[in-house]
């Protein structure tokens, strides 16, 4: 691998093009070849394998502020989704630093050699600060990230290419990282010295809407005593309640949740008007909102990392957590019936809701802890309490 001192002598073999023009120059890692999408920063100084494999970046360019990326290599642990495809998923990687040699138990194959296997191209020789301060002042910026061994590039036709992409707006990206048939889930969290295991029957029967789902917000479920089946995210109401559902929950997952809801709100609403508890995560807290009669707005460079605190106003109590969104709802627009629950301490921005009289509340937030802390865990917990409430009121 090279250098920082050597990269000096070297020409650029990889190339950040942003849809106003400017060019910076690096040197590719990963995978050959262009990808365009959305560029954001992650501020995580863990993680990078879940949040490289995190259906709600579908689309996006990921910036890691943290330098030291790779340094415990890759494995098939770790992985949030598989399905991850090139055209439908993460668009590439920037990095400030070459990646080192993999010094980690766990690790099976070095971060190089998983992102070609995933046909993800990466850039690393970049000032990411000044690139992250860029996005702060001016907005998460449309792009081309391009390598090319040879260095050898066309700068026109890189930029018209940013240009010309329309962004996140109004784009629905859930069907393409969504399943696309239902399928039980039964695995639970890993735990040191057995890996994961299969959970036993459960005491709720619990329908996922897979808009993007990540594995581990499916396990916790499973932890906290769902029997869970994911359903793809053009799943119908009859499509849910056949399975006669104690509880649904809405999953994370990329794109405009406008967008989604063409098809997706009448399902949710549905749902929501049967009395049955509904939990909603990232995009399902987006969604559940636009169900409920509020909006969404695009953010100026959007959340995304591991250290956001946020204000629970249900519980008086500030958490630490993990974000990964580039919309949020509108708090202002929310009806009368619906309260906001949760709140961002960075800007203020929405974090949760629930309904005033309805079994229905959701975040905006990641609880799962992949990565990020795990302060958000009772989150599951409030799942299953209101799923035990419902069920004894109608017993």
């Amino acid at each position: 691998m090279t250098t920082a001192d050597a990269w000096s002598t070297q020409p650029a073999t990889a190339l950040l093009v942003l849809a106003d023009g400017r060019i910076i120059e690096g040197y590719g890692l990963g995978a050959t070849g262009e990808a365009v999408g959305e560029v954001c920063f992650n501020t995580a100084m863990t993680g990078y394998q879940e949040i490289l494999t995190d259906p709600s970046y579908a689309g996006q360019i990921i910036t890691f502020t943290f330098p030291h990326i790779g340094n415990v290599g890759t494995n098939d642990e770790d992985i949030e989704t598989v399905n991850m495809a090139a055209e439908s998923g993460i668009r590439g990687a920037v990095l400030a630093t070459d990646i080192t040699n993999p010094a980690n138990y766990r690790a099976s194959r070095h971060l190089d050699e998983w992102l070609k296997a995933r046909n993800l191209v990466a850039i690393c020789g970049v000032d990411t600060r000044a690139l992250t301060s860029l996005i702060r002042e001016q907005g998460v910026p449309n792009a081309v990230i391009v390598h090319n061994p040879e260095g050898k590039f066309d700068l026109d036709a890189l930029k018209k290419k940013a240009a010309e992409w329309p962004g996140l707006e109004g784009m629905d990206l859930a069907k393409g990282v969504s399943t696309t048939q239902a399928h039980p889930w039964h695995e639970k969290t890993w735990e040191w010295g057995t890996g994961y295991s299969t959970g036993e029957p459960r005491d709720f029967k619990v329908v996922a809407l897979d808009f993007g789902v990540k594995r581990n917000i499916l396990r916790l479920l499973t932890d906290a005593g769902c029997d869970v089946t994911v359903l793809p995210a053009t799943a119908t109401a009859e499509d849910v309640l056949k399975h006669n559902p104690d509880g649904v929950f809405l999953s994370n997952g990329p794109g405009d949740p406008a967008a989604t809801g063409e098809y997706a709100l009448s399902t949710i609403k549905a749902v929501v008007e049967k009395g049955i508890p509904t939990f909603g995560i990232c995009l399902g807290h987006q969604m559940l909102a636009l169900a409920l009669g509020g909006t969404t707005v695009k953010m100026h460079q959007g959340h995304h990392g591991a250290n956001h605190p946020v204000f629970d106003h249900t519980t008086g109590k500030v958490e630490i957590t993990s974000m990964n969104h580039g919309f949020a709802v509108d708090a202002d627009s929310l009806p009368s019936d619906v309260e906001q629950t949760h709140v961002s301490l960075f800007d203020g921005s929405n974090c949760g809701l629930r309904h005033k009289s309805k079994p229905a509340f959701s975040v905006q937030y990641h609880p799962e802890a992949s990565p990020g802390p795990r302060d958000s865990h009772y989150l599951f917990r409030r799942f299953t309490d209101l799923m035990r409430d419902t069920k004894a009121a109608a017993a």
